[in-house]
C-alpha cells in the first residue's frame, strides 16, 4: 500500500475522499499514516466471509463434536454437511427451491459415461429452519446474518451504528468464543464498517482482478516479464465478462 501511495503521489491521493478495502490492518494504518483524510471502508463481503468462514462453520463444528460427546447421535449427524447451507443466506436457499420446482438440471448426464441428468432437489429453507428449531445457538447466527444484511442496506451512519451494536452485544451475550471473536472484529473496524452507509463502495472490482491475475498466471505457467504480464493483464480488464467460457477454442 505505501508503494502504490508513493507511486501515484500524495497530490494524487488528496482527490480521494474513501477506500474499500479487506480487513487486513496494515491498508488502514497505511491510509491512516500517509493520507488520513481517507476513510477506509469495509464492505460487506469481507465481514459475510469471516463471519462464515471464522464464526458459522466453527460454531457447527462446535455444536456438533458436543453433541456427540453428549450421546446425542442423532443430532450430531444432523449438522453433518450442513456447512453450505448455514453459510447461505435465507434467499439463496429459496432460489435453489425454486430451481427445483422447475426441474432445473444441475450437470447434465452423458450416453459416454452413461450417467443420468442430476436435477436439483428441494429442501433447502426447510432444513435450513429445522436446524435453526433444534439449536438456539444457530438461531442466533441466523439473527446476526439477518441483521448485517440490513445494517449494509442503510444510507445513515446512526442507523447503521445501531444495528451494529446490537449485533455486538447478542454476539457478547452468547458468550461463545467465536461470536466473542466477531464482537473484537466490529469494535475494532467499527468506523471503516459504518462509513459503508456514508460511501456505498465495495472492494469487488479489485477481487475480480485478483482472479484474473491468477487465470492469466495459469494459463501462461508464468510470466518472467512483467510488463508484458501487465498488458495482458490491462487487455483482459476490457474485455466484456463471459460466465461459464468454453473450455476449447476453435478455429474457423
Amino acid at each position: 500500500m505505501y508503494d502504490f501511495i508513493e507511486h501515484v503521489g500524495l497530490e494524487w491521493m488528496d482527490h480521494v475522499e474513501a477506500v474499500a478495502c479487506d480487513m487486513n490492518s496494515d491498508f488502514q494504518e497505511a491510509f491512516e499514516e500517509k493520507c488520513p483524510h481517507i476513510q477506509p471502508v469495509f464492505d460487506y463481503f469481507h465481514i459475510v466471509k469471516n463471519f462464515n468462514d471464522k464464526v458459522v462453520s466453527e460454531v457447527r463444528k462446535d455444536e456438533q463434536r458436543r453433541l456427540y460427546e453428549e450421546g446425542n447421535i442423532e443430532a450430531a449427524r444432523a449438522l453433518k454437511k450442513t456447512k453450505y447451507i448455514l453459510t447461505s443466506s435465507r434467499d439463496t436457499l429459496q432460489k435453489k427451491d425454486a430451481d427445483a420446482v422447475q426441474g432445473r438440471v444441475i450437470h447434465k448426464g452423458s450416453s459416454l459415461f452413461k450417467t443420468e441428468d442430476i436435477v436439483r432437489r428441494s429442501g433447502y429453507e426447510d432444513r435450513y429452519d429445522q436446524l435453526l428449531r433444534e439449536n438456539q445457538l444457530l438461531f442466533t447466527l441466523d439473527l446476526i446474518k439477518e441483521k448485517l444484511t440490513l445494517a449494509y442496506s442503510r444510507n445513515d451512519e446512526c442507523l447503521m451504528s445501531e444495528d451494529i451494536i446490537s449485533i455486538m452485544d447478542m454476539c457478547h451475550a452468547t458468550g461463545n468464543v467465536h461470536l466473542l471473536w466477531f464482537e473484537r472484529l466490529l469494535s475494532n473496524h467499527f468506523e471503516g464498517i459504518i462509513a459503508h452507509a456514508t460511501y456505498d463502495i465495495s472492494a469487488a472490482k479489485i477481487e475480480g482482478i485478483n482472479n484474473k491475475i491468477k487465470t492469466l498466471r495459469r494459463q501462461g505457467y508464468g510470466y518472467p516479464d512483467d510488463e508484458y504480464f501487465f498488458l495482458k493483464l490491462f487487455d483482459m480488464s476490457r474485455k466484456d465478462y463471459v460466465r461459464n467460457p468454453k473450455s476449447h477454442k476453435f478455429c474457423d
